[in-house]
């Protein structure tokens, strides 16, 4: 079965105002069985347009990955970290076939 990934791209123009999205974001992760694969590490944006913050979850399945999303826990941090950044999310499907 294919694993799944949140693909987000943040701006944050509150950093004060984000820390309590950060902190409760974790524990919300941990029970979907999500872990960070990027969190904001050094980039470099080759094409197109970029901003400030990436982050990949990787989850066991696209069915975790978006119960997670949709979970009461994230809906209400949805609403902390919103006055305080601009995002874009993505929820994948990760590649489970042939490889060259």
């Amino acid at each position: 079965m294919a694993k799944a990934y949140w693909i987000a791209r943040v701006d944050v123009h509150n950093d004060e105002g984000y820390k309590a999205y950060t902190a409760a974001n974790p524990a919300i992760f941990k029970k979907f069985g999500g872990r960070f694969i990027v969190r904001a590490g050094k980039f470099s944006a080759i094409e197109g347009t970029s901003r400030s913050r990436n982050v990949v979850i990787e989850f066991p399945d696209y069915e975790a990955a978006m119960a997670c999303y949709n979970s009461p826990e994230y809906q209400a941090n949805i609403k902390v970290r919103q006055p305080h950044s601009q995002a874009d999310l993505v929820i994948i499907e990760g590649y489970d076939g042939p490889q060259p």
